[in-house]
């Protein structure tokens, strides 16, 4: 028998390609990546506690919950896994309201990480727990939506729910680590200044309403205002710098003008006397052909007569 041959194998543990949420990754994260994960001993550096459901939806170089991760600022639950802190979801009933403040502090906060655009691939029913919240209206901040309404990354919804329960502190130590973070909290300042006046999710709800009502009436009068300017009146805006010259360059002009005013003349005048030339010396010429034609007759009679 060869060596080697027929030679009892021990059966290897095959490799799983499950997150460490425990899921199956669907190949967003490219070879070689390895996702940081900490054991039960990890300590989490934020004064509360902090959890995420990811499901490998983003970029992870573009993901704000993954970098939160890698920074030891956030742990990633399991599917199955429950928590018993505010959940900021978009499965949630209410909306986060100042009332959360005990709960945020005492049992901490958690968000979703996943794609707007495959909300129908998340098993909520799986995760989550009993305080699911939404949140009110506010702007993203972050390079992929910016500027769109209710398109918060995690780290924007984390964020977003510190500064209404009064904890501005703990959302711009979540922020600060991104270069675009702080600007979120800048863009919405005077809505969430208008939130953390609230109570409860109903007065929140109030609050958010009548600041849509507010922005929708500015947006009409800007468009009412917008209508009545005469365009035609505003000149080209292009040379708009010109206006601050004034007088000078209106004398300038006039002095132009003059100029062009003067040439025109002179060119007329030109014209004017070439004309009158002309025809004089058409009558000349008229004048020497009838001289001739009357000197050459007398010769022609004096020719038939003799």
């Amino acid at each position: 028998m060869g060596k080697g041959k027929n030679k009892e194998r021990e059966d290897k543990p095959r490799k799983s390609n499950k997150g460490s949420n425990g899921h199956h990754s669907k190949g967003s994260h490219k070879k070689g990546h390895q996702e940081v994960k900490y054991s039960s001993i990890t300590k989490f550096n934020f004064p509360t506690k902090l959890v995420m459901w990811d499901f490998d939806h983003c970029d992870p170089k573009r993901c704000s919950g993954k970098k939160l991760e890698r920074l030891g600022l956030i742990q990633n639950l399991r599917i199955g896994q429950k928590f018993h802190g505010i959940v900021v979801s978009p499965n949630g009933k209410g909306v986060v309201c100042p009332d959360d403040k005990e709960i945020v502090e005492t049992l901490g906060a958690a968000v979703v990480e996943c794609s707007w655009a495959r909300l129908e691939e998340i098993p909520f029913n799986k995760i989550g727990g009993r305080n699911e919240r939404l949140l009110p209206y506010l702007v993203a901040a972050n390079p992929v939506n910016y500027g769109r309404p209710m398109r918060l990354n995690c780290v924007e919804a984390l964020a977003a729910c510190f500064s209404i329960v009064g904890r501005d502190d703990w959302a711009l130590e979540l922020l600060q680590h991104f270069s675009w973070g702080p600007t979120f909290l800048s863009i919405n300042r005077e809505i969430l200044n208008l939130y953390q006046e609230c109570t409860d999710a109903e007065s929140v709800l109030r609050a958010e309403q009548s600041y849509l009502e507010m922005i929708e009436k500015e947006k009409e009068e800007r468009k009412l205002n917008s209508g009545n300017v005469d365009i035609y009146e505003m000149g080209n805006p292009n040379r708009a710098y010109e206006s601050s010259e004034g007088e000078e360059s209106s004398e300038e002009d006039e002095g132009e003008q003059s100029i062009n005013n003067s040439s025109r003349e002179v060119l007329v005048s030109h014209i004017s006397h070439s004309e009158e030339e002309k025809e004089e010396e058409e009558e000349e010429e008229e004048e020497e052909e009838e001289e001739e034609e009357t000197d050459s007759i007398p010769e022609i009679a004096h020719l038939q007569i003799s």
